[in-house]
């Protein structure tokens, strides 16, 4: 490796495999060959750096050079930039959204140079399925100090010094259980680890599987020490292939290097793991019903206690901790609790990380230290909102989450001040929601994944939250009632002391946050039958200016049920007794008249709403 001058680093995570990353990696494998550059320059592939949006990537080091949306005809330019000492090709680079300014270095990018990257940190920088680059950057030296200089006492009031809670969403102070399944009678004991990533538009724990694999085991292993376990298991989703697969070669490479199996590096502590793939159940997520799924069971929560600490699999005490969890024990038993407690604010240590996606510029994955706040994210990292378009809320936590509005931006993204606020960390999901939107469809839109995805067990989930999804759809059909808002908010505040698991407790959050934050969007659908965003179809018109009209046919010809009357140089009327409110019409005008407008409410022929 010292002949080098240069790496070639090629995301290879799922976002970038799916824009063609594999066929760019072997077109570059062509050309570095062709130009006989093989023996200066290392290509290697490597998990997902995190700026998905501007996929596929590919970073030249040491200089730090970082090209996005690349191509595999890019590939014989790029190959030739190296023979230059790493000339730059500008048109690959990144461009800031707001100024149009290209930057070069991937540390110079916002994105990359005002996060504090801990969990993710080799993510994008290592091969995810050597080991040997994980050794490099100092991969199982925590485990070798656990084992040798630590006992299981000394370890776990490591972890709980640091502060750490559990990053799958609870944030239950991580030390405190693993002292619990420490203290716990019974043999054997097991190590879980909680790779059910179900919510929609997450995906850091499926990233750091793909990209950093041998960092949660690292963690799993430190665990079973700690607690005396000598099995662990990571349950991990079907729908996540390329993490199974990377997870499949890690486990091997780590037993054949004695990382794992008999006596791990000679100290006479025995420990495995095993990759068990769920099918894809929600509910899973909750650890009682992950545990009955691994047993062979029917994937349902069971009433706690006894606690999974005390009582899990099989009866046994067992650890359950999600893969950011385990990914941090390595940097807190490495680095020290001091350090990881160094960052972040009193209640909530070390660091936060969420998948941003939505109405926002850089979207992609973020690590911050806890206490970071919204604005920072969205606006410093993110980008603000595009197109011009105002901000107008952000959810936090996946589907369970609240939606928060404009005027909570400087919030602190913690686990306590987002609690206050109405919503959660949950398992890191952030959508940002701009002027566009309508907060009450966004409301139905949760409320029906999570209702479908309730398990059924408790009355008050099951039958609650479909009683409020009728409710609310209801609104967005313009058929909503004047006690609606109030009949909303008491089915949510039962269903939330009423249910057996978190999936039912934080269901009603979008609900309760949208009404709490935004109740004159519900007023105006239930009272004015209208919809202020001019989402809601039931609820809004398109209406063709007779002062923009050309009178060029257009929008007529394309009208699926031929609601637009009219004809050359006579101007076009939509009756809107015909009209579905498809929005075909506004689509087809161009730009240069932009006669058609969508209005909130319902016209009549007359022209009245």
């Amino acid at each position: 490796m010292s002949n080098r001058r240069f790496s070639v680093l090629i995301c290879l995570g799922t976002g970038c495999v799916s824009a063609g990353g594999e066929e760019i990696f072997s077109a570059l494998e062509r050309e570095i060959s062709k130009l006989g550059l093989d023996e200066s320059v290392e290509l290697k592939h490597t998990g997902c750096h995190g700026f998905c949006q501007q996929g596929p990537l590919v970073v030249i080091e040491p200089q730090g050079i970082f090209y996005t949306r690349v191509q595999p005809d890019d590939a014989p330019e790029i190959a030739s930039s190296l023979l230059s000492e790493g000339d730059v090709i500008e048109r690959l680079l990144y461009r800031d959204p707001v100024t149009g300014e290209a930057i070069t270095h991937y540390h110079d990018i916002p994105f990359y140079s005002r996060q504090q990257r801990t969990v993710l940190k080799n993510c994008g920088k290592v091969n995810p399925e050597s080991i040997d680059d994980y050794l490099e950057v100092d991969g199982y030296q925590a485990l070798r100090k656990a084992l040798l200089e630590l006992n299981p006492e000394q370890l776990i009031e490591e972890i709980k010094s640091s502060g750490l809670r559990g990053l799958g969403g609870a944030g239950f102070p991580t030390g405190r259980k693993w002292e619990f399944c420490y203290q716990a009678p019974g043999k054997p004991k097991y190590v879980v680890c909680n790779a059910d990533e179900g919510d929609p538009g997450a995906f850091q724990d499926r990233s750091t599987l793909e990209g950093d694999p041998h960092s949660v085991l690292e963690g799993m292993i430190i665990a079973g020490f700690a607690i005396g376990a000598e099995e662990g298991y990571i349950y991990v989703r079907a729908e996540y292939p390329l993490a199974v697969q990377r997870l499949q070669i890690a486990i091997a490479q780590a037993r054949e290097r004695g990382f794992l199996g008999r006596s791990i590096q000679g100290s006479g502590f025995d420990f495995d793991i095993n990759i068990f793939q769920g099918a894809g159940a929600f509910v899973c997520g909750e650890e009682t019903a992950l545990i009955a799924s691994i047993e062979g069971k029917r994937g349902m929560p069971s009433f706690r206690p006894p606690f999974p600490a005390i009582s899990g699999l099989w009866g046994k005490p067992t650890l359950l901790n999600n893969v950011k969890s385990y990914a941090s024990i390595r940097w807190v038993i490495g680095q020290g609790a001091d350090w990881f407690a160094s960052r972040g604010v009193e209640r909530s240590k070390g660091t936060a990380i969420f998948s941003v996606t939505g109405k926002v510029a850089n979207c992609g994955l973020v690590e911050v230290p806890m206490g970071t706040t919204l604005r920072e994210i969205i606006y410093g990292i993110g980008g603000g909102v595009p197109e011009g378009k105002a901000f107008k809320a952000v959810q936090t936590g996946g589907p369970s989450g609240g939606c928060l509005p404009a005027t909570m931006l400087d919030t602190p993204v913690d686990f306590d001040s987002l609690a206050a606020a109405g919503s959660i960390m949950g398992s890191g999901g952030m959508v940002v929601l701009d002027e566009d939107t309508c907060m009450v469809d966004v409301a139905r839109y949760f409320l029906d994944f999570t209702q479908k995805e309730s398990c059924g067990e408790c009355s008050l989930c099951r039958i609650g939250t479909l009683q409020m999804l009728e409710i609310l759809t209801a609104i967005t059909e313009g058929k909503g009632k004047p006690d609606d808002i109030d009949l909303l908010i008491e089915l949510g505040e039962a269903i939330k002391k009423g249910s057996l698991c978190g999936l039912g407790r934080t269901a009603p959050n979008p609900v309760l946050t949208t009404i709490r934050y935004f109740r004159d969007e519900y007023e105006a659908h239930i009272h004015e039958r209208k919809c202020p965003a001019r989402v809601c179809k039931e609820l809004i018109s398109y209406r063709i200016s007779p002062d923009k009209c050309k009178a060029c046919m257009i929008c007529l010809r394309e009208c699926p049920v031929e609601a637009i009357e009219g004809a050359k140089k006579q101007v076009h009327v939509i009756d809107q007794g015909k009209c579905i409110r498809c929005g075909v019409c506004m689509t087809v005008c161009p730009e240069r008249f932009s006669a058609v407008e969508c209005i909130p409410g319902r016209l009549t022929n007359g022209g009245e709403s």
